[in-house]
């Protein structure tokens, strides 16, 4: 896995450079997104992959596995995933949510089987997500331009930087066999795409300009996960002093 890690971590660091090197060439009516040809075709490009590798694998474990399962393997996955939602809520100083997703962590550890049953939901105990990305925009960084990075999809340049930083602060990074480590990375890859089967199938059935419709989609969520379901009532991108 940190083998695996440190590829992607140079594959996108790669993409990054290209992307600064572009923005001078490229241009957009969007002010959120000054790089959209180059972001098309990474888009493109993803959505390609997506269409003989990682749609095919996901239709297959949708097959496959029971739904019971699955939704073990989902609970057990977003039970590590906790972990590092716990650490960025401190980096934000919030309490509140520190203290329950470390109860969630607990709870379901030791009475959900080891994640596989979420029990801590059942409790009444909210499930946050955080990340470092959120943990930057929280403290005043600006989310600057919307990326798509290859592989990884729909972005902006604040959140690109911090991905790194949410792949070393995956739990499963601290497993030592490399085995089990990669093979939870795919088991996640693939359970996540299962879980937007419908969803990506809906967008490109219904929706004019897929691409659009994802950027715009991705960039509310940011602003509202950052805002903790509380945006300011306008952003501009063009103005540097206005909150994330």
């Amino acid at each position: 896995m940190r083998a695996v890690a440190r590829r992607l971590s140079l594959l996108l660091g790669v993409g990054m450079l290209l992307l600064l090197q572009a923005c001078a060439t490229v241009k957009s009516a969007d002010a959120r997104d000054p790089w959209e040809p180059m972001n098309r075709s990474i888009y493109q490009f993803n959505d390609a992959i997506d269409t003989v590798a990682l749609k095919p694998a996901a239709q297959l474990y949708v097959k496959v596995l029971p739904n019971m399962v699955r939704t073990g393997v989902s609970n057990f996955m977003g039970n590590l995933g906790d972990v590092w939602s716990m650490v960025n809520s401190a980096l934000q100083l919030k309490g509140q949510a520190t203290v329950e997703t470390f109860m969630r962590i607990n709870v379901n550890t030791f009475m959900g089987l080891g994640g596989i049953l979420d029990v801590a939901t059942e409790m009444g105990i909210e499930k946050r997500r955080e990340d470092f990305g959120q943990t930057l925009g929280y403290w005043g960084v600006q989310p600057g331009p919307y990326v798509v990075l290859p592989l990884f999809g729909p972005s902006t340049l604040r959140d690109a930087l911090a991905f790194p930083v949410d792949m070393q602060g995956n739990v499963t990074n601290s497993l030592a066999d490399d085995a089990t480590r990669n093979a939870l990375l795919v088991t996640r890859l693939v359970d996540m795409r299962a879980g937007l089967l419908k969803t990506v199938d809906a967008i490109k059935a219904s929706s004019l300009d897929p691409y659009s419709f994802v950027r715009d989609g991705y960039l509310q969520k940011r602003r509202n996960d950052i805002h903790d379901g509380n945006p300011p009532p306008s952003f501009d991108y063009n103005e540097s002093s206005s909150k994330p």
